[in-house]
């Protein structure tokens, strides 16, 4: 699949971990493509993620987790409205994500030393569902901007390639 920061015009390549997280990739391939505003992490450190609203029948559960992610990783994370709406996470509208329900957070690390520890909820274990193969320092110099530059504006899209 192609993974891209649209308005900073970056893509990436990743190959779904099907034998590893078989039905945390098979729900996001199913429901390709995805595309929702860009955030940057604040506590997992080198990450960049959307928001969606469910889009699978359900949760896969647990496989192939992690709290240490590493460069590279793409990451599944299921939440609920409450989870997110803390005003403290800088989000613009706590009632929307709360209105939401169910929350699918797909995330993409691009550097080292992320750890995956939330201020209100502790631990956090993400599915790791694939893996970057081509254009991780391309894209990691647009995540960098978006964490220096600001995400206002630009979008994370997850594609088939």
């Amino acid at each position: 699949m192609t993974i891209s920061l649209d308005k900073r015009g970056v893509s990436c390549t990743a190959v779904l971990l099907d034998e590893a997280a078989p039905r945390t990739a098979a729900a996001v391939w199913d429901h390709l493509p995805l595309s929702a505003p860009v955030f940057h992490g604040k506590y997992a450190r080198n990450e960049i993620y959307a928001l969606h609203p469910q889009f699978a029948p359900g949760d896969p559960g647990k496989e192939n987790t992690t709290i240490t992610p590493i460069p590279g990783d793409v990451c599944w994370f299921g939440f609920d409205g409450d989870d997110l709406g803390n005003p403290a996470y800088g989000y613009e509208s706590e009632e929307e994500h709360r209105s939401m329900g169910a929350i699918i957070d797909l995330a993409v690390f691009y550097g080292r030393n992320n750890l995956l520890i939330n201020g209100d909820q502790g631990w956090v274990p993400g599915n790791v569902f694939a893996r970057i193969v081509d254009g991780l320092p391309e894209m990691a110099a647009a995540c960098q901007d978006v964490w220096m530059g600001g995400a206002r504006g630009e979008t994370l899209t997850f594609a088939r390639a």
